[in-house]
């Protein structure tokens, strides 16, 4: 056997990058997308994009996202092969830290081709190192869904102080389903998670204005939601209920309003995001009509 080549591209070599002989059935390739489209956005750099190589073939490869202002990967979401060990040893040699993500069409598991193809990708994470941490379901509204009723049980103000939005997020991060949530918390603590969901939604290219803190008609906070802007879509970039809330539907409110408050400002689509084990949110979604467009699986470092 030849020896395998591994580096970074070069700019112009897309077509590289997409030559191998790949049946698009997971990833990427299951939401229509193309790696030159995205890195025609600046989402991705030939220095953040490895391929490994047998006599000139692809026979790996894997692609590090951003958004276009980063100085540093914030995600591993391309990753693609015909021979494991190589995608293991690509993985391996890539100078990137970054979580994993494998997008996944609903009901993978009932084709025996698209499990093989996201167990062969989950193997070659394993041996890299990763570690899997939580299914998750993503989901997209568009106008044909119709609008979320509004239940009208909450008041919903906008909020320009940060430690009055930190504040929501440490209240709320206590007992969260979110498995985010709870990792960052366990390796971090209360105070320095709810940070990293605050710089995450400042990093958002939408206006901070946008957001709302929910409270009921007497007063007493319910939590926060936050619908914002990716570098791809409209989002719904955070719902956050306080433990003492809890139990009474809230999330679908916080949700509606959201969708509502993107709706209103021109977006013709919402995607979003849940763990498959937080049964509430997941509730809230499809009261909501948000249908699951795919699902995906998130690997952590370590």
């Amino acid at each position: 056997m030849t020896d395998l080549v591994i580096r970074p591209l070069v700019a112009g070599e897309e077509a590289l990058f997409e030559s191998l002989n790949d049946p698009g059935l997971v990833g990427f390739a299951v939401a229509g997308e193309r790696y030159a489209d995205r890195a025609a956005l600046g989402q991705y750099r030939p220095e953040w994009t490895w391929v490994a190589l047998r006599d000139g073939t692809v026979v790996a490869r894997a692609a590090w996202w951003a958004g276009p202002e980063d100085t540093a990967p914030r995600a591993l979401d391309w990753l693609d092969f015909t021979d494991l060990d190589a995608a293991v040893q690509l993985l391996r040699a890539a100078p990137l830290r970054a979580d994993y993500s494998l997008l996944l069409p609903p009901g993978w598991r009932d084709s025996p081709a698209v499990r093989r193809a996201a167990e062969d990708r989950i193997t070659a994470a394993g041996l890299a190192g990763l570690t899997l941490l939580v299914e998750r379901y993503r989901y997209r509204w568009t106008p044909d869904c119709g609008l979320p009723e509004r239940p009208g049980r909450l008041d919903f103000r906008p909020e320009p102080d940060d430690q009055v939005i930190l504040d929501v997020f440490r209240r709320a991060h206590q007992g969260s389903l979110d498995e985010h949530a709870r990792r960052a918390i366990a390796e971090s603590g209360l105070d320095a998670a709810a940070q990293v969901e605050l710089d995450v939604l400042r990093w958002m290219p939408s206006p901070r204005g946008w957001w709302r803190i929910a409270y009921t008609p007497g007063g007493d906070l319910v939590g926060l939601t936050a619908p914002c802007r990716n570098y791809s879509d409209p989002i719904i970039g955070y719902i956050a209920v306080v433990p003492e809330q809890r139990g009474h539907g809230y999330a679908y409110d916080l949700l509606a309003e959201a969708t509502h408050l993107l709706a209103g400002a021109g977006a013709d689509r919402v995607v979003a995001a849940t763990d498959v084990t937080n049964l509430p949110m997941a509730g809230a979604f499809a009261k909501a009509g948000y249908p699951v467009i795919q699902h995906r699986i998130d690997f952590i470092i370590g």
